[in-house]
């Protein structure tokens, strides 16, 4: 009924060890089947043709295009992906991942859309998609949703966390403490071709503090842990940040590892904001400043979006869910002499 299989039934054996049941019980299903006239046999040896009903919806094949792998270096997000894919499974529908990923595929939007056009799907749900490629998805009428991702002024439905306030309160309260070499360490999508929204208020609101504003407020760098490495070296060899806002907890975690091996000292010396949240950072002594949301309305959300697609009604609408900055014991008053 929920369109798992199409066509030719699987034969008694593959149907037993998939469903794990005994052939035997496989035997008396089918030929319950065959009486309601769901099935039809087409003789010995031969798999039965499914008979399905007008009336019975087909599965949506959905593929999850990810932003980078692995996911069990991303538990904020691989808990949201894995609870997307439960739930879609459950409604009847099939779900795969890519194999390959924005990041390896060196955000090349060409090389992007061969690939989703090697691995076809009724609808795609795109991880942190870059600008470029979801400009190409809003002009396809293949239906595409962008769990985060920027999708300012394209037709192309978008969920996730919004994030405006709660940047600007975590910069607030930094500039409060006297920071004014505050550092916003982001994903490409969120630098190229321009800053993001959130990113650009922060920006200004530097700015409208006297501060000078340049790349070192929101540097370029490679998105790979030796990527990452190069940067904090870079940022911390001449005028080293005195506080650092950190998108993904793996880089804040790779971040307090980098400052303690050079016995830089946080906050005392710098002070960490985690743009996001999992539950790693309940087990810090000393608790990291991050920025947090609730999932399970994106879930939904994408869920809706998904039976939308199904019933083949267009839904473009952007709906975000209110983000909030949690203080924390990683964030203190910039040394005295820096400042």
């Amino acid at each position: 009924m929920r369109g798992r299989w199409s066509g030719l039934l699987p034969g008694v054996a593959r149907l037993a060890a998939e469903l794990d049941i005994s052939p035997a019980t496989v035997q008396i299903a089918l030929r319950q089947l065959e009486d309601e006239g769901l099935l039809s046999g087409r003789g010995c040896g031969r798999s039965r043709a499914i008979n399905q009903p007008r009336d019975v919806r087909q599965a949506l094949r959905v593929g999850i295009l990810l932003h980078d792998m692995p996911l069990d270096e991303q538990p904020q997000t691989s808990q949201v992906i894995f609870q997307i894919q439960h739930d879609l499974e459950a409604a009847g529908h099939k779900v795969f991942f890519s194999t390959q990923t924005q990041v390896r595929l060196a955000f090349d939007v060409g090389r992007i859309t061969r690939y989703i056009g090697a691995n076809p799907a009724d609808a795609w749900i795109v991880v942190g998609g870059s600008r470029g490629l979801l400009e190409w998805f809003a002009r396809q009428t293949l239906p595409c949703m962008a769990l985060y991702g920027r999708t300012d002024g394209l037709p192309i439905a978008r969920t996730g966390p919004d994030k405006m306030d709660a940047y600007l309160a975590a910069t607030r309260t930094l500039l409060a403490l006297g920071h004014r070499r505050i550092v916003l360490i982001n994903s490409r999508s969120r630098r190229v071709p321009v800053p993001g929204n959130v990113e650009q208020a922060s920006l200004d609101l530097l700015t409208a503090c006297g501060i000078s504003v340049g790349n070192y407020h929101l540097p370029d760098w490679e998105e790979t842990p030796k990527g990452f490495f190069v940067l904090l070296e870079t940022l911390f060899r001449h005028t080293p940040p005195t506080a650092l806002i950190i998108e993904q907890t793996a880089r804040v975690i790779a971040a307090v590892q980098f400052l303690a091996q050079r016995g830089i000292q946080v906050p005392g010396q710098v002070s960490l904001v985690c743009a996001d949240y999992d539950s790693t950072l309940d087990w810090c002594h000393t608790s990291i400043a991050h920025i947090r949301w609730d999932n399970d309305p994106i879930i939904r959300r994408i869920v809706r979006w998904v039976a939308a697609v199904e019933k083949g009604r267009a839904d473009h609408k952007t709906i975000n869910y209110r983000a909030e900055f949690i203080p924390g014991g990683s964030v203190g008053r910039v040394p005295d002499a820096t400042r």
